[in-house]
C-alpha cells in the first residue's frame, strides 16, 4: 500500500511545526521513524536546511539523517543515494521548485523513492518540496504552469498561503491557471496529510481549497472534502 503524503505550506523545522511533524512521523507507522532530509531545493543554503531538518526531527524522537543530493548527477549516483532505501520518511525542504524538479525528474533517486513509497514510505515536502509533488506547479518569476511529479494527482500546491487574499487568488486562478485541477493554498507551518481522496489538515494555520470556481477554508484537525 502506498505511503501517505505530507504537503507543507512552508517555514519547515521551526517552532510551531512540532505537532504537525509528529503526525507525519506517526503516519509512517514506525517508532522511531527513520527520517531522511533532502535539501536539493535549498540552493542558497542546503547544508543549513539539512542540518535544521535533522536536528528538528531528532528532537521529536526520530532517527534523522540528511542526504545532500543537490543536483541531477548526485540523484543518479547509486552509491550516493543508497541511504534512501532505509528511510521511513523522506522530507524535501523548501527553496527552488524548478531546481528540485529538474534534480528529481527521471532520476534513479526518484525511482528508488517511488519503490519505497509503494512499501509505505511517507513523502513530505515543504513549500517547493510540496509544489513538486502535485500534478502541476507554477514556476516562480515566469508564472508558467508546468507538469510536476504527480504524486498528488489532480492537485496543485500554493504554499505560504497566509500571505494571500483568497478572493484575489481565486480571480487569478480563474483567469490564468490550468482548468480541472484542485488548488490547495496551504499556510506556513501547516500540512495536508494523507493520500488521494483522504486528506487531513495538520499544524498551525489554515488550508484554502480552490475548486470549480469556489473556495473553502479548512482548519487544523479537519478532513478535506472527498473527491480529490
Amino acid at each position: 500500500m502506498a505511503g501517505p503524503i505530507a504537503l507543507v505550506g512552508g517555514d519547515e523545522f521551526r517552532a510551531g511545526c512540532e505537532e504537525m511533524d509528529r503526525a507525519v512521523l506517526r503516519a509512517s507507522g514506525r517508532e522511531p521513524a527513520r527520517v531522511l532530509v533532502i535539501p536539493a531545493a535549498a540552493v542558497t543554503g542546503p547544508q543549513k536546511a539539512a542540518n535544521d531538518g535533522a536536528t528538528h526531527f531528532a528532537a521529536l524522537g526520530a532517527q534523522a539523517e540528511k542526504l545532500m543530493v543537490l543536483d541531477g548527477a548526485q540523484a543518479n549516483d547509486a552509491a550516493f543515494i543508497g541511504p534512501a532505501a532505509e528511510a521511513d520518511v523522506v522530507y524535501f525542504t523548501g527553496g527552488s521548485p524548478a531546481h528540485l524538479l529538474a534534480t528529481l525528474r527521471d532520476s534513479a533517486l526518484l525511482r528508488l523513492l517511488q519503490s519505497r513509497r509503494e512499501q509505505g514510505m511517507v513523502w513530505a515536502g515543504s513549500s517547493a518540496g510540496a509544489m513538486v509533488l502535485g500534478a502541476m506547479m507554477r514556476t516562480p518569476g515566469a508564472g508558467e504552469w508546468v507538469a510536476a511529479l504527480g504524486l498528488a494527482p489532480g492537485l496543485a500546491i500554493l504554499p505560504h498561503h497566509e500571505r494571500r487574499n483568497p478572493d484575489e487568488t481565486l480571480a487569478e486562478l480563474t483567469q490564468s491557471a490550468p482548468p480541472g485541477l484542485t488548488y490547495l493554498g496551504i499556510d506556513a507551518r501547516t500540512a495536508v496529510l494523507g493520500s488521494p481522496g483522504q486528506w487531513r489538515v495538520e499544524g498551525y494555520g489554515q488550508v484554502t481549497v480552490y475548486r470549480q470556481g469556489q473556495y473553502t477554508i479548512h482548519q487544523p484537525g479537519t478532513e478535506l472534502p472527498a473527491g480529490f
